[in-house]
């Protein structure tokens, strides 16, 4: 046998199967490059089903691809930057009031809550030696 390059099967697809893509790609579902992760299938190959079947192609109306979907993701990003920026923010405030805590019990009890280790155990009274 021969050595070389294997060859792809060549794949065959219905037409009801090319108008379901580009109905998809129509209504904004998704996009070029989305559809051909999706299924697979080079680029080209579904901008030849769009261009033969394609509802627009037939009314001679040229569609601007990722207008309308670029804007929406851009816009529910911008969103969920939003929702991170505000988690963020809330943590830092919890962060700072702890912070405010800890520097309160030092300063009021004496006893240093960052140390991990030799921290007297506090008992509910705070001890006055008269040293």
């Amino acid at each position: 046998m021969k050595k070389g390059k294997k060859i792809a099967p060549k794949r065959v697809f219905s037409d009801d199967f090319k108008k379901s893509v580009v109905k998809e790609y129509e209504y904004g579902k998704y996009t070029v490059y989305e559809l051909t992760q999706l299924y697979s299938v080079c680029s080209s190959v579904i901008y030849r089903w769009i261009y033969r079947y394609s509802v627009y192609q037939s009314k001679s109306i040229k569609v601007v691809e990722m207008a309308e979907s670029s804007s929406n993701k851009l816009k529910e990003l911008q969103k969920r930057v939003a929702e991170l920026e505000r988690i963020i923010g809330q943590k830092q405030l919890n962060i700072d009031y702890l912070e405010k805590m800890i520097e309160l019990v030092k300063s009021e009890m004496n006893i240093d809550i960052k140390k991990n280790f030799d921290t007297p155990h506090f008992n509910g009274f705070i001890k006055n030696d008269p040293q």
